[in-house]
């Protein structure tokens, strides 16, 4: 059989030239699908809500797929340590598309959570195994090109994906929003398997044409798969527990509540790097960041287009605009800090990026409580994408750059983990914020005045991501 693998690095390549052009289109296609369907979802969902009849599940739709995309990311991660990333690619592929037809043809909106729930599985697996994949394809030099490639993948998306959403959904039915991405993944998925073909556990770009002996694969780790399948019913039943009533217990809800971020909170630490959780300097506090970053930015973007539609009569297919707005600043913020290299420093692109997004949360909740014009949060939401764009890709480096081959799987699902259970975290207390208040003016507020604190949170970590002696 003729050998597929990638030859030695060559670090006069980019990544858009050989042997690396066809796997950045593929990853890249593959990233640009998520983000479609990411941000198309988020568009219709006001609108999929009212017609399904389900408000009181409208948070769990976006937090449940996070919380399930933690199970898929520790699986992916340890399976990927064992045996590399090609079968943890195909699988989370699977089950990306088993979850676009489940939610494409509900009829309800809990079959329609149930499709997100399968969809949130693959998603987050296909997460990590692109990450390893990149660790195993590209050698260290162009892994910023190759993340701010993966950011500048949602620059289509962000231009015709909300807009397309909302029209489609207007014209024909948002069915179709999740059914026309299925056909799109296979030959995204075909562009990488000449590369998966004959890659095996710990061989990289750089050491595969050494043929080193095979190293014995990593142990199953069914304790963490125990504790991320904890950490995502924790936050499945902080979503359910304002609907708990127990006769003669009226703070029956917030007990539960309280109960399931401590739960989910000890269980993930399993999950993420040593003394994460405390903000450890170094790879733990850039664990910390991603998760604090992502809760602050997620739990308000998906009341962007709610907030515009409900309070501000916009249509579902404008209302798409903000979000549009925010993911072009993104890609262009994570084009930028690719090409600036280390002439931006990693604490310093981290630290603007954070506070970036708690100024763009600051002004969506001024705007929510003082009746600003909306041009004032479509344009904090600019803010808020340049802020991502920035951050992102460099915890990403950040993250790859203090792993080993042995823990790039543990270490990669660690950052989607504290990624996606930050997010889904958040969106599961807005919405118990949200349905705490009596009019929908102090819900949005109530929904906004969470999100800065997380943010601000975000912006005190971030000078962590780096130890003290390093300066930077």
């Amino acid at each position: 059989m003729r050998d597929t693998t990638l030859p030695p690095a060559d670090t006069q390549s980019g990544i858009l030239q050989r042997p690396y052009l066809w796997v950045t289109i593929g990853t890249c296609a593959l990233v640009f699908l998520a983000a479609f369907e990411s941000l198309a979802v988020t568009t219709i969902m006001p609108v999929v809500s009212r017609e399904l009849h389900g408000a009181d599940l409208y948070a769990l739709a976006f937090a449940g797929p996070l919380a399930t995309g933690v199970i898929g990311m520790v699986a992916a991660g340890n399976w990927s340590d064992r045996r590399g990333p090609t079968v943890p690619l195909y699988g989370s592929v699977a089950l990306f598309v088993a979850g676009l037809l489940i939610a494409g043809t509900a009829v309800s909106m809990p079959l329609l959570v149930a499709g997100r729930l399968v969809q949130g599985l693959g998603g987050g697996a296909l997460t990590v195994a692109l990450y390893v994949l990149v660790a195993r394809i590209y050698p260290g030099l162009l892994h910023p090109k190759i993340f701010a490639a993966f950011s500048a993948a949602w620059v289509i998306p962000s231009l015709v994906g909300p807009f397309a959403a909302g029209l489609v959904a207007q014209v024909f039915s948002w069915h179709w929003v999740f059914l026309g991405v299925v056909g799109l993944v296979i030959p995204a998925l075909m562009m990488i398997v000449p590369v998966l073909r004959n890659m095996g556990p710990g061989r990289g770009q750089d050491d595969v044409a050494a043929q080193p002996p095979a190293l014995p694969p990593a142990p199953w780790a069914l304790g963490r798969l125990a504790w991320a399948s904890l950490a995502a019913l924790a936050v499945l039943g902080l979503n359910l527990s304002r609907e708990v009533r127990l006769p003669g217990f009226a703070a029956a809800p917030a007990f539960l509540a309280v109960a399931a971020v401590v739960i989910a909170l000890v269980a993930v630490r399993p999950l993420v790097p040593q003394g994460t959780l405390a903000a450890r300097r170094g790879l733990a506090s850039v664990i910390l960041v991603r998760g604090l970053a992502s809760a602050g930015f997620f739990g308000a973007e998906v009341y962007l287009p709610y907030l515009l539609i409900e309070q501000y009569e916009f249509a579902p297919t404008f209302a798409g605009l903000t979000l549009t707005g925010g993911a072009l600043a993104w890609a262009g913020a994570a084009a930028v800090q690719g090409r600036l290299g280390t002439r931006l420093s990693h604490r310093g692109a981290v630290r603007t990026g954070s506070m970036m997004v708690l100024a763009a949360v600051l002004l969506a909740l001024a705007t929510t409580a003082l009746h600003w014009p909306p041009v004032v949060v479509i344009a904090g939401w600019i803010l808020a994408g340049g802020g991502m764009g920035l951050l992102y890709p460099r915890l990403s480096v950040m993250t790859l750059a203090l792993s080993s081959k042995e823990n790039e799987g543990f270490n990669s699902s660690a950052m989607s983990i504290s990624d996606s259970l930050g997010g889904a975290l958040a969106l599961a207390t807005t919405g118990i914020v949200f349905a705490a208040f009596t009019t929908t003016i102090e819900s949005f507020a109530g929904v906004f005045g969470l999100t800065a604190v997380l943010a601000a949170a975000a912006v005190a970590v971030a000078p962590r991501v780096t130890r003290r002696a390093v300066g930077q």
